[in-house]
């Protein structure tokens, strides 16, 4: 049999929890004692806990808390407080932003934009907090800061959506409501209202780079697997003392796509790319309505589309 556990293997290795490195002198200890879960260990690993939140993790939880709280109560509202109906109808439920006519009015009524904006503010105040959180314990394990700054990359997306632009153009009416179907006829109407997003350089940028991120992700993590035989899923050990599974999986990358993805740089290639879905994002949509205000009339003066 062999020796080496991947994702097709049935067997679970499992020795005593890892409790991490100690932390710095004076901060917060680490709650809860360390449990297995059988199931989580079929995909990864199978230990849960020691669980470290910290001021900036409570405070971020709280308000994230706070703001599905305000939205999933406001939706249940909406139809008369039926569990039925709530369950039913929930991807089709919403919370709206405030109409046009109260512009940027910070305090509109409740029942007319208020619930929304107070959503708005607990959810941003949560993810910017928990942006501080991952920044702060990156510095304290000794790590570099990468996945903060992903991180900041989404945020950057939410900030323009919910906040920059609607600014910019005067109206919180411009904002996207909370909900699923909701949010989703919002992108819709969006790109009809503006000539069509597809017309938008930065939103084709967007888009390349997310499905190239998710062609990056899936050819690295099935590289991975399949060098897994040979102790390629301890990928730093081969970066520093580069081995069988290193070498095979260049070589696989090099007749497959042309060139080398080494173990080490395959990482930053997929990190810039997602990271690069939002920030390309986030300028498309920040150029919208306030640089330009039709897409295709844009793209057919700059011999980007056919003009009619």
């Amino acid at each position: 049999m062999a020796t080496y556990q991947n994702i097709f293997t049935q067997i679970q290795v499992r020795g005593p929890a890892e409790l991490g490195v100690a932390l710095p002198a004076g901060d917060f200890s680490r709650d809860g004692k360390p449990w297995f879960s059988r199931l989580l260990g079929l995909i990864g690993n199978a230990q849960i806990g020691p669980i470290y939140l910290g001021f900036t993790g409570v405070a971020a939880t709280i308000c994230i808390f706070i703001a599905f709280e305000i939205i999933g109560l406001n939706m249940w509202a909406s139809v008369g407080w039926n569990p039925g109906e709530f369950l039913r109808q929930l991807p089709w439920l919403s919370l709206q932003p405030p109409s046009p006519e109260y512009g940027l009015t910070i305090f509109p009524p409740l029942a007319e934009g208020g619930w929304w904006l107070m959503a708005g503010f607990f959810m941003t105040s949560g993810l910017l907090l928990w942006f501080v959180r991952s920044y702060t314990r990156a510095r304290a394990l000794g790590l570099g800061t990468h996945t903060a700054w992903a991180f900041a990359g989404a945020l950057w997306l939410i900030l323009v959506l919910g906040f920059i632009r609607p600014i910019l153009m005067g109206s919180w009416s411009e904002a996207v409501p909370f909900g699923i179907f909701p949010h989703l006829d919002w992108v819709g109407s969006f790109s009809i209202r503006y000539g069509n997003l597809f017309y938008n350089p930065f939103h084709c940028f967007s888009i390349a780079f997310l499905y190239g991120s998710v062609l990056l992700f899936a050819m690295h993590g099935a590289t991975i697997l399949a060098v897994s035989r040979y102790g390629g899923d301890r990928e730093l050990e081969q970066i520093t003392d580069r081995g069988t599974a290193s070498e095979r999986a260049a070589l696989f990358w090099r007749w497959t796509m042309g060139f080398n993805a080494s173990m080490e740089s395959i990482h930053r290639w997929a990190w810039w790319f997602a990271v690069l879905t939002p920030l390309a994002g986030g300028i498309g949509i920040l150029l919208t309505g306030t640089v330009v205000s039709d897409w295709h009339g844009w793209a057919a003066a700059h011999g980007y589309a056919f003009s009619e």
